[in-house]
């Protein structure tokens, strides 16, 4: 489309502010509706916090009345009314304490080595058993338990265990025993997945489902349904899977859709999810993440329901405005049309602005043309300068550019840093593209730079110039290092990692080995803008730039026929925190310094 065809942005804006203006009754009709809509959903979402409250509440209730069992039983001993060693004394008092328990099935007083008194709930008819017994601790089932005991003086729940001889899942109440520091044994009280399943049909009706799932996973721990699959459990299937649970709706979890909370303004701890039945009917289900009004034991509470008990008064409301929102919609629609135009293409400028502003520029994307003029030519005037951008971003450090534009400045005057220098040479380049055709070479070339440079990049470094096949990179600056003397060795050894790699493939190619020499020093440098107002470079200058370029030279003497050979100086090494495999070579005189320099060899 001809740019003389595009809409103008002032024309397209007022257009739609008249359309909302003549729309205006019909929005006062929309918010209305909205507002009411949103108090029934605001009632919906009190209906399930108190409902679920409700359910806590119940739960907790029970859990309360084994904590004050446990509570009470230890204050007993403690007051000598009840003793280990009396047993028929502590088998009247734990009848007593387990009869008004209806959803506990045992409760154990056990000393410190393993011997104790169990009363049992039997059967189920109403009668209480007991029996003394004795218990590994050792053992592999039981020890954790009771380890934990001994190491603390709180109670606690155990995770769901399977118990062999009772044939079924129990979650256990420890209640530790001391005196003093001494550990003499613990009271427990034991519910088993039967008797919490118990609770949830005591809890649950036609149309309300409650159980019990464990904490962090999706195992059922309690479920009307389950007295029929307690013959699954074992000591590899502790709990119930919630595929095999037997309802319908719940088995299917994982197909159900989770709505979000603020659709009924659901307490934060509460997730929602919807689904269909076996009969085709929508229920809901909420799910907790957690209690703590469960003080530990590692179940929360669920439920599911039909979907009319939230949805019959939104239903109502819904039916009655449509009638009122019918003749606005096409409006609407058309207006919310066109004002996505608009705003969709400057949104999605803002956000690449951003990315511009932080120099993050790979991440920008072009604009696309726009139907209105105004944005086409930002699209086109955005997508050119990114461009720019992108082409001088290849010839100036990204870390220097950045820190001007942080601190709002255009220049770096020079300053003294303590800086670290890295040079690298080919060795035998020459010989090496011998034969190579001009652009064999700058392909070999860069493709060797750009190896140099990914690992120079992964230590945060600063490339400050290409000498041919060589290349100069230091640390220290613009960014301020506590240790550039690392960096730039951990560099020196990613670089020798990735021309040894490089070099398999160019031997498998049938090409030659590429050869390198590394050097590396650290010392006071000037560093800032160097050179003619007109054009000046950030680099470095100074006697440390001098040493660390004869460093590398002197790698051909050292070890000429090395593939990889990395010299530094005493003082690079001696600022090493990792441990790195060095081998001394000495004080060796170098060009243009009087002193000889301590030499040491890094073997990457």
């Amino acid at each position: 489309m001809s740019h003389a065809k595009k809409f103008r942005i002032t024309p397209a804006l007022t257009t739609v502010l008249g359309l909302f203006v003549l729309l205006t009754a019909g929005a006062v009709l929309v918010v209305q509706a909205v507002i009411s809509r949103d108090v029934v959903r605001e009632l919906g979402g009190e209906l399930i916090d108190n409902g679920m409250d409700g359910l806590e509440a119940a739960v907790a209730e029970q859990l309360y009345a084994i904590r004050k069992t446990a509570r009470y039983t230890a204050r007993a001993l403690d007051m000598g009314t009840l003793s280990i060693d009396d047993p028929d004394t502590a088998k009247q008092y734990l009848f007593g304490s387990l009869a008004p328990l209806d959803f506990v099935s045992f409760t154990l007083l056990i000393d410190a080595d393993g011997s104790g008194l169990m009363v049992d709930r039997g059967p189920g008819d109403g009668t209480l058993l007991s029996e003394t017994f004795s218990v590994n601790l050792d053992e592999p089932l039981v020890a954790p338990i009771f380890n934990r005991a001994r190491s603390t003086y709180s109670s606690f729940w155990s995770k769901p265990i399977f118990l062999p001889r009772r044939d079924n899942t129990y979650l256990l109440y420890v209640k530790p025993l001391h005196e003093a520091d001494e550990y003499l044994g613990s009271i427990i009280l034991g519910m088993s997945l039967h008797r919490m399943s118990d609770i949830t049909r005591y809890l649950s009706d036609d149309d309300v489902t409650v159980f019990l799932m464990e904490v962090g996973t999706t195992e059922i721990i309690a479920h009307p349904g389950l007295n029929h699959h307690f013959e699954e459990l074992s000591p590899d299937n502790v709990l119930v899977d919630i595929d095999d649970v037997p309802d319908h709706f719940l088995a299917n979890f994982s197909e159900l859709r989770q709505i979000g909370n603020r659709t009924y303004d659901l307490n934060p701890r509460d997730k929602l999810y919807s689904g269909y039945d076996e009969n085709g009917e929508k229920r809901f289900l909420v799910l907790e993440d957690q209690n703590s009004r469960f003080r530990g034991l590692p179940v929360r509470i669920g439920v599911h329901f039909r979907s009319d008990f939230l949805e019959h008064s939104i239903n109502q409301l819904s039916s009655a405005a449509i009638t009122g929102l019918g003749l606005l919609g096409v409006s609407l629609l058309g207006a919310g049309f066109l004002a996505r135009r608009i705003v969709v293409p400057v949104k999605r400028a803002s956000a690449a602005a951003k990315d511009v502003a932080e120099l993050n520029l790979a991440k920008v994307e072009p604009l696309p043309a726009s139907l209105i003029r105004e944005l086409d030519d930002l699209s086109h005037g955005f997508n050119s300068m990114v461009a720019g951008l992108k082409a001088f971003n290849r010839y100036v450090p990204t870390s220097l550019v950045k820190r001007l534009l942080q601190e709002g400045r255009t220049e770096t005057p020079p300053e003294e840093r303590e800086v670290a220098v890295l040079f690298t040479d080919i060795a035998g380049y020459t010989s090496l593209s011998e034969g190579m055709s001009a652009t064999e070479t700058a392909a070999f070339v860069n493709h060797h730079l750009s190896l140099i440079g990914a690992e120079i990049a992964k230590q945060n470094g600063t490339i400050d110039k290409y000498i041919g096949d060589a290349v100069m990179a230091f640390w220290g600056a613009p960014e301020t290092l506590d240790n550039p003397a690392e960096a730039a060795a951990q560099a020196a050894v990613g670089i020798a990692s990735a021309i040894r790699k490089d070099n398999v493939e160019r031997v498998e190619r049938g090409e030659k080995p590429v050869r390198i020499r590394i050097g590396l020093h650290i010392g006071p440098l000037v560093v800032g803008d160097i050179g003619a107002p007109e054009r000046v470079n950030y680099t470095v200058i100074g006697d440390t730039v001098n040493i660390a370029a004869r460093l590398e030279s002197l790698g051909k003497e050292i070890d000429p026929a090395a593939d990889v050979i990395v010299m530094a100086s005493d003082e690079v090494v001696g600022a090493l925190t990792h441990n790195l495999d060095i081998e001394s070579i000495g004080p060796h005189k170098v060009k243009g310094r009087d002193e000889p320099v301590t030499v040491l060899r890094i073997l990457p």
